[in-house]
């Protein structure tokens, strides 16, 4: 088996990195239309040698309300999406805590459920705005906080991120995007001359920042630049590189993480689920038993001794982790119990930073596909981040060697 993965990953190295292709759409109003935010957003990709294709709903001023029963909900019905962008009514996500859970909360939820259920595997992802330059006059006599961009960025910040979170989401940061550019490059001009729509330089900042979430490729290796100067966009990309690529896992919806803990009493095993972010549990015993979403505590009782081992899967949408154990009885009880550890990678690809998680403090090795030995790292507790920048693109292996013994996973660097 050894020999086929290193001809394998051999092989892989003599081949580029596949083009990704994905079907996006856009749901939101004329701060997504402006410029034609998927028009670039697509320019950007195909640049990239990606491809997207992109359809939009964005009629003007439209809110999350308006959208739940007009054409954005027809096309989410339609399916086949892989990820479905929903950006608010520009001001309305900043407005008081009880207007905001009344009036943009509820259709927020109701636009992600529609999305799950006629988009099994899609991702849905909320487009953060940004404050308007010399914030929201108009409202800021109702609600002080808004009368300035740094108050009503914010509070869209703070809104966009709830909604995300609560609603199993991604978050694209193009607000945050916007304040890093305004607080360290003022003389970049995000806006247009209404002081409240994207100027082309804008929204090349937000197209870029959707294509590294979408496609999760680093943004300095882009080359399209809109129009804009060499340097104005180049600025651009390294602050789309600062806050969302080297950050990715921030931005991005959790990914399920299979947690289990157990003890034995005689040829009984009384097990705990206490697995994170997963909506299906599904449990294997070794014997040929297993069970589907069981309650939180149970037990399990062997016929006879032997070596079992013991699997929890656990998943989400069309996501999944999955622990194991093997534990050993004998005829009066537990003989010994080795869990297989688990190693996992994000994201993967990567092209900066890679985040490395084990159950255990274990020492990291990193070796090409001829199985020369590129890296050594230790990871005293139980997550690390490793820059792989300095690596040839290609595909390596990881091995985490834990007191439980080693665990193996493929990593490409592109």
């Amino acid at each position: 088996m050894k020999k086929v993965l290193t001809a394998l990953l051999l092989l892989s190295l003599a081949v580029p990195l596949a083009a990704q292709s994905k079907r996006v759409l856009f749901v939101g109003n004329s701060y997504t239309a402006v410029n034609d935010l998927p028009g670039t957003f697509r320019a950007i990709a195909a640049d990239m040698g990606d491809e997207a294709e992109c359809s939009s709903v964005t009629p003007g001023g439209c809110t999350f309300s308006q959208h739940c029963t007009g054409d954005a909900m027809t096309a989410i019905r339609q399916g086949g999406w892989d990820v479905v962008v929903l950006q608010e009514q520009s001001q309305l996500p900043s407005f008081p805590q009880n207007q905001v859970e009344a009036e943009c909360l509820p259709f927020a939820a109701r636009l992600v459920d529609s999305v799950y259920a006629c988009n099994p595997c899609a991702e849905p992802m909320f487009y953060m705005t940004w404050g308007r330059r010399d914030g929201d006059a108009q409202n800021a006599r109702y609600f002080p906080v808004l009368a300035t961009y740094e108050g009503m960025d914010s509070m869209l910040c703070e809104r966009y991120t709830y909604m995300a979170e609560a609603n199993d989401a991604s978050l694209c940061p193009v607000g945050r995007v916007w304040r890093y550019l305004h607080d360290h490059h003022p003389d970049i001009n995000l806006y247009d001359s209404d002081g409240s729509h994207p100027s082309a330089a804008g929204t090349y900042a937000a197209a870029c920042a959707f294509y590294v979430m979408v496609f999760h490729r680093n943004p300095a290796a882009i080359s399209y630049r809109g129009g804009l100067a060499f340097e104005t966009a180049q600025t651009i990309r390294e602050a789309v590189r600062q806050v969302v690529f080297l950050d990715l896992p921030r931005w991005q919806r959790p990914l399920p993480q299979a947690l289990m803990a157990w003890h034995t009493e005689g040829l009984t095993l009384h097990l705990a689920d206490r697995s994170l972010h997963a909506d299906r549990r599904h449990w294997s015993f070794g014997d040929g038993q297993s069970l589907l979403n069981p309650d939180t505590l149970f037990s399990h009782t062997y016929a006879d001794s032997g070596s079992y081992r013991l699997l929890l899967v656990a998943g989400r949408h069309c996501m999944a982790d999955s622990v194991s154990h093997t534990v050993v009885f004998g005829t009066t009880g537990l003989v010994a119990a080795t869990p297989a550890g688990r190693l996992r990678l994000y994201p993967n690809p990567a092209s900066a930073t890679v985040t490395v998680e084990t159950d255990q403090p274990s020492t990291l090795t990193l070796t090409d596909a001829a199985g020369r030995k590129i890296a050594e790292f230790k990871n005293h507790s139980s997550k690390i981040t490793i820059d792989v920048s300095p690596f040839p693109v290609g595909f390596y292996l990881l091995q985490a060697d834990t007191p439980s013994g080693p665990l193996r996973k493929p990593l490409i660097v592109e």
